[in-house]
């Protein structure tokens, strides 16, 4: 399936994979190219708060990575388009650069073109919240961005709560660990950090206070 011209899609690479909350008639499950998805972006609205920011996830570009996702296709009138485009700026409002992105499947096909997709970017002027890379580009440095995701907490609710949810989504899509290393590997510090036995998942993480 490709875009036509009057259809919009939207591709989601963090939470929209999990919870769209909009009115779509399609959800195509595939990937982008040249895009890595890394845990840069702070969150003071949803995941953590100004004083203590939680860590969503954003895009940086790099030539020869693939990122999963999910496009969908926006449904209704024109008018309730729109309203669900005005619903994802203010949901993205933290995130400043729209991009249009090509969706492919896993044999390499198009499946979309010209997916509208919200990135945040490390320029301060306009993203206030980005957070970056850690201080190294090792598992110390994984395992201070995983010791924040277990600890903040915002009005959306915990943000390991966030990094599970969007594991598992990624597991249920056939992603597996050397798919996206890093984001199984931030789970599994993240839950060695929360005393959690790393083989369970959300449900385990409910049952912490």
């Amino acid at each position: 399936m490709t875009k036509s011209d009057k259809d919009i899609y939207i591709f989601g690479f963090g939470s929209l994979i999990f919870k769209a909350d909009f009115e779509f008639s399609h959800r195509i499950e595939g990937h982008i190219r040249g895009y890595k998805r890394v845990f840069y972006q702070g969150s003071t609205d949803h995941r953590g708060t100004v004083q203590y920011p939680g860590r969503t996830v954003t895009l940086i570009q790099s030539s020869s990575a693939i990122t999963p996702g999910v496009a969908y296709r926006l449904s209704g009138s024109p008018s309730t388009q729109r309203r669900t485009l005005e619903y994802l700026e203010h949901r993205e409002k933290q995130y400043d650069l729209r991009e249009k992105v090509d969706v492919y499947s896993h044999d390499g096909q198009v499946l979309v073109k010209d997916a509208l997709v919200y990135i945040a970017t490390d320029n301060t002027e306009t993203n206030p919240n980005w957070l970056g890379p850690p201080p190294s580009n090792d598992q110390a440095g994984l395992e201070v961005i995983a010791l924040q995701i277990a600890t903040a907490h915002g009005p959306s609710g915990p943000n390991y709560e966030y990094l599970f949810r969007l594991a598992d989504a990624m597991r249920s899509m056939g992603v597996d660990e050397k798919d996206d290393e890093e984001l199984f590997m931030l789970e599994s510090l993240v839950k060695k950090n929360l005393n959690m036995d790393s083989s369970n998942g959300l449900d385990l993480g409910h049952q912490i206070s």
